[in-house]
């Protein structure tokens, strides 16, 4: 009897690209839904801001090579 596939978590993610300070672009940064809460009133540009900025410094913490800052960003 074959097993049948999980059924996929397509709604866990947002999509944003970031343009950097730098001149560099990003395309297709994932942020999890629970982190774009709004509840408070927050915009959701804002609350993408502060997770990619999270993810960002993670990453140069890491490899040791900061990222620049974040110019703007837009949803996917």
């Amino acid at each position: 009897m074959a097993r049948r596939k999980p059924k996929s978590k397509a709604g866990t993610y947002s999509v944003f690209n970031v343009t950097y300070e730098d001149g560099t672009v990003t395309s297709n940064r994932r942020v999890p839904n629970d982190q774009l809460d709004q509840s408070f009133g927050d915009a959701l540009l804002d609350l993408a801001r502060t997770a990619i900025q999270a993810q960002d410094n993670e990453i140069a913490q890491r490899s040791n090579r900061k990222r620049a800052n974040i110019k703007s960003i837009t949803e996917a």
